[in-house]
């Protein structure tokens, strides 16, 4: 099933064939879901964004809409089964699509992923053929749609930029040319099109043309819009003039798209080799974050996948165990995909007696069973690192050590063991030029410290990681390190309403960070748990079972949160574990339950002298023992 959304709103089947969606408001309902991006959308909110003077019958409306829409969109579906697609959750519904069967969110990802590469004008071209009209062509005057529309026309026009950029950068100048004379003709507001197009002429060698276009430049920003050119283009105006050095072509994206394209001719498109170079490719495209980590995940799976299907058993260890990317973040970004590539080493480690590779093999498996409470996670952990010890591999180890220490969340309390393997990991990789491992260990002793109240400790990781990234460019260590510069402000005695909207704002940057596994639901809970306003209809994620007992106690619907609450399971083994506890206390001692009450006391003992949260390194719930003394006091009256 696949969505479209550059133009008209439509639908087509897995065949390609358009779906009949009935009337305008069926694909309204549709196109609002689109919009919300796999987020629930209330039915009152529907009902609110359909028509601007409700019916009385609206509410059943939407309903017979939504079921008209999933009549279609899912018509082998047996009777009385739930929906997969357009699914019922909360207070309204949601639209569940694979993350590329939208056209639009398909081109974002294409941009984003764009790096200067020989397929990139190739890719961006395919992607800008995608476009069949203004985007949500027939909801033009509609409010809830007006913002999207006009963030994907910028993302578009963006496009055509990253495209002649992608050109210049390949040497391919001429090619750049048309398109960009007439993207300036349409949009001659845009300076950075104006300056790759004078650009372009100059590096074919028409100095005389592009000194033109910079006056053209210069005369409509001045006459039509007011404005005087900005630095970009007054400094290439002086640096055709004076031929700077600098405007010759980027020689680093030449050689890499020429030894690209030496490698396409030369490795034949069935070598094993290959899958093992992708494997290096994928590595480098994870830490790049956003969508190159989407991609990356994606890829991964097909990689291993063709190994497998080749029959190369060794080769399919090799490529399981190659991809040794660091991981800070305890709670799986893709389940499914985790127990794939979990099943694949398993049968691996059956075939392999290469010690190394068996390492790597045991790593992963520990990497990907973080949160569960599977004995096999910690079990081959500790099985890694004593063969990577044993092998003398700092590398080998660094990767071991990353696994051992996602096994380290089975109890409340272990910050301090989890601040001694982060220790370990920044001397290892100091010392063997290790960035990414380095820059893991500065992270994981950030959120120890934190958990241990020592800020100032916690302060000069957090700048370690941010001086690293900026070296290094890891562009994934600023979402921590912007989360953690609000626990920061939230423990200094800031107002509650400064506290909020610094979480806001270190939320934006989780959007589009390719990491579903900390951003879903990730802020809502946050606010919870500093008692601060959650906004209306918030998406829980996965922390809905330990939020349910209090939002319902704030409902005033105590004997339904009473039942909630006896349903609580325990939390998963991950950095969130003591403070999914202290929310199940809270609202255990609000609803009286003494079991509960004795059960999260037992839980949270351990930890007596950490706080509650903090080991996220992103929100502090206060001292655990005060959350332990709040318990036996209520559990004893």
């Amino acid at each position: 099933m696949r969505f479209g959304v550059l133009g008209p709103v439509t639908a087509w089947d897995a065949a390609g064939d358009a779906i009949a969606l009935k009337g305008p408001r069926h694909r309204a309902v549709l196109a609002r879901l689109i919009v919300a991006r796999r987020r629930v959308v209330p039915v009152d909110l529907l009902v609110a964004d359909l028509w601007d003077d409700p019916p009385a019958g609206a509410v059943s409306a939407v309903r017979t809409f939504v079921a008209a829409l999933r009549r279609a969109l899912e018509p082998e579906r047996p009777p009385r089964t739930p929906p997969r697609l357009l699914v019922t959750e909360g207070p309204g519904y949601a639209l569940r699509p694979a993350p590329d069967a939208v056209d639009a969110w398909r081109f974002e990802q294409t941009v984003s992923a764009s790096l200067p590469s020989a397929d990139a004008p190739a890719r961006l071209t395919e992607a800008l053929g995608w476009w069949r009209g203004p985007a949500y062509a027939d909801f033009a005057d509609e409010p809830w749609a007006r913002a999207e529309r006009s963030r994907l026309t910028e993302l578009r026009l963006h496009a055509v930029e990253r495209l002649a950029s992608a050109r210049l950068a390949l040497g391919l100048a001429a090619e750049a040319i048309p398109d960009l004379d007439a993207h300036v003709a349409d949009h001659p507001w845009r300076e950075d099109a104006w300056r790759l197009l004078a650009l372009a002429l100059y590096r074919t060698g028409r100095q005389g043309d592009a000194l033109a276009v910079l006056r053209r430049a210069r005369t409509h920003l001045v006459e039509e819009l007011g404005v005087d050119p900005g630095p970009a283009l007054r400094r290439l105006e002086t640096d055709i003039l004076r031929h700077a050095p600098h405007l010759a072509p980027d020689g680093a994206a030449q050689v890499w798209a020429q030894t690209a394209a030496v490698y396409d001719r030369t490795v034949t498109s069935g070598a094993r080799a290959r899958l093992e170079s992708t494997v290096g490719l994928l590595r480098s495209l994870a830490m790049s974050g956003g969508a190159g980590l989407e991609a990356a995940r994606r890829q991964r799976t097909a990689t291993v996948a063709a190994a497998e299907e080749l029959g190369d058993d060794e080769l399919t260890a090799r490529v399981i165990g190659a991809y040794d990317v660091p991981a800070i973040w305890t709670r799986s970004d893709d389940p499914d995909q985790a127990a794939r590539i979990v099943a694949a080493a398993e049968r691996a480690l059956t075939s392999t007696t290469h010690e190394a590779t068996r390492a790597r093999l045991l790593a992963t498996i520990a990497l990907e069973m973080r949160g569960t409470r599977s004995p096999r996670g910690p079990r081959a952990a500790r099985e890694a690192e004593t063969l990577a010890r044993r092998l003398n591999d700092p590398r080998l180890l660094a990767f071991a050590l990353n696994g051992v220490w996602m096994q380290t969340f089975h109890r409340a309390g272990l910050a301090p063991e989890r601040d001694a393997i982060g220790a370990e990991l920044i001397d290892l990789s100091a010392r063997h030029d290790l960035a990414s491992y380095e820059i893991l260990g500065h992270l994981i002793r950030l959120q120890a410290r934190s958990a241990l109240a020592d800020f100032v400790g916690a302060d000069e990781h957090a700048a370690a990681a941010d001086r690293l990234a900026a070296h290094h460019e890891r562009p994934l260590v600023g979402v921590f390190t912007r989360w953690y510069a609000a626990l920061r402000l939230s423990t200094s005695g800031a107002p509650p309403a400064e506290v909020r909207a610094a979480y806001q704002s270190a939320a934006t940057f989780l959007d589009g960070a390719g990491m579903p596994g900390l951003e879903h639901g990730l802020l809502p809970l946050v606010l919870l748990c500093l008692e601060l306003p959650v906004p209306d209809h918030p998406d829980w994620g996965p922390y809905e079972p330990w939020a349910r007992p209090l939002v319902l106690l704030a409902e005033d619907r105590r004997p339904e949160a009473s039942a909630a609450l006896r349903n609580v399971p325990p939390p998963p083994r991950d950095l969130l574990y003591e403070a999914l506890w202290c929310l199940t206390a809270r609202a255990a001692i609000a609803l009286g339950d003494r079991d509960v009450m004795r059960r999260a006391h037992t839980a949270l003992a351990p930890a007596r002298a950490e706080l509650a949260g903090a080991a996220s390194g992103l929100f502090s719930m206060g001292p655990v023992a005060r959350h332990l003394t709040a318990l036996t006091a209520h559990a004893a009256s």
